[in-house]
């Protein structure tokens, strides 16, 4: 016998399925909305999943609080809100304060250590990343969102390295793949090594 999902009617997704969600968040030019639309073309494009995006601004275009949301599936998201994150990437105080506590328990919690002034947590994996160091000692501060990205790949593998790292490659300029592959590297490596400690 074949057994049935049964549509959840709360939530508008398939009991059975495996539904990841995904929030990033921090200030306007950090690459946040570009760091959630990678980590969604990684999963659909590049590991054969399905994935939804939102995302959100302030009123300021650089700056501001902004945020991007990712609905990861192994079938189609018919509810594309995310209602509690099973990891959250912070990379703004501003952020934390607004979106620190709102995981589920259990979840992930990946902060930006340089950026971020963070409470020790028992309810969730907290996993700090010295993202926009990294991306300062590789030379450019812009692309601490893809140290940000190689740190979620190693923490939370629901989107595969080599999917992430592709996706990555192919939304960046040519003339930059080099760098922005060294620095998802270094965010893979670092907190491979803390996992693995």
């Amino acid at each position: 016998m074949i057994p049935v999902m049964a549509k959840d009617l709360g939530t508008g997704y398939l009991r059975g399925t495996m539904r990841q969600e995904i929030r990033f968040a921090g200030f306007g030019g950090q690459g946040i909305i570009s760091a959630g639309r990678i980590a969604g073309q990684g999963a659909v494009i590049f590991d054969g999943k399905h994935a939804v995006l939102t995302q959100s601004y302030g009123p300021e275009a650089r700056g501001g609080a902004c945020a991007a949301e990712v609905i990861v599936s192994d079938a189609p998201v018919g509810y594309p809100v995310v209602v509690t994150p099973d990891v959250a990437v912070i990379m703004s105080q501003e952020a934390y304060t607004t979106y620190g506590r709102d995981i589920r328990p259990g979840g992930t919690l990946i902060v930006d250590e340089d950026l971020v002034e963070y409470e020790p947590r028992t309810d969730v994996r907290l996993i700090p990343v010295p993202a926009t160091r990294i991306a300062e000692g590789l030379g450019r501060k812009i692309v601490a969102n893809v140290v940000i990205l190689g740190a979620l790949a190693a923490a939370f593998p629901t989107i595969s390295k080599d999917a992430l790292l592709k996706a990555v490659l192919a939304a960046v300029p040519p003339h930059t793949r080099d760098l922005n592959e060294r620095a998802f590297e270094a965010g893979y490596a670092y907190v491979g090594e803390k996992i693995h400690a």
